[in-house]
């Protein structure tokens, strides 16, 4: 049986929304743990888009105010949580979700993957010698930078396709999709 198709054909029934379940397309939890790594790759690949933009932000911002590594640092974060949200965010609403059942979706679709993401990443920048002393025109700032999203990318990827495959984190966005 093709479990991604099994995946799609049961997420647009409506039992999702209502909270019923119809005998034809009962889950008996089975069907989530055929997740495949593409499904993982693309959820945090997802992910990665939004915390990358807004943690790219954060930096540039702070450098460019001549903050301290300190705020700089939780003003990337706290974009890159806005962002990987936001994309979801749009998603679910497009889709004629309302705004605070849309949030709801969001939070629990990203919380954890932008987490993990965050915190790999920001390790990595932040175990980095002279990394974070590294201005926007140094190389060393976009490595370590982009060196941290790589291996926060290779985390994450299983812990999605962990979650997914229980019916958590990106899982509940596709019953919108």
């Amino acid at each position: 049986m093709d479990h991604s198709r099994h995946e799609h054909s049961t997420q647009h029934t409506g039992a999702h929304h209502a909270g019923t379940h119809d005998h034809g397309t009962q889950h008996t939890g089975a069907h989530h743990s055929g997740t495949t790594w593409a499904t993982a790759v693309k959820a945090t690949l997802h992910c990665l888009t939004g915390c990358a933009i807004g943690e790219i932000l954060g930096m540039v911002i702070g450098t460019a105010l001549m903050w301290g590594n300190v705020p700089t640092m939780a003003l990337a974060i706290s974009l890159a949580f806005v962002f990987g949200y936001s994309f979801t965010l749009f998603a679910v609403v497009r889709a004629g979700v309302s705004l605070k059942a849309a949030i709801k979706v969001a939070l629990a679709a990203d919380t954890v993957s932008i987490a993990v993401m965050e915190l790999v990443d920001n390790g990595i920048i932040a175990l980095t010698p002279g990394a974070m002393d590294a201005h926007l025109s140094d190389g060393l700032f976009w490595y370590a930078l982009l060196g941290g999203f790589a291996v926060a990318f290779v985390i994450t990827t299983p812990v999605n396709k962990w979650m997914i495959g229980r019916g958590k984190g990106h899982a509940v966005v596709h019953a919108y999709h």
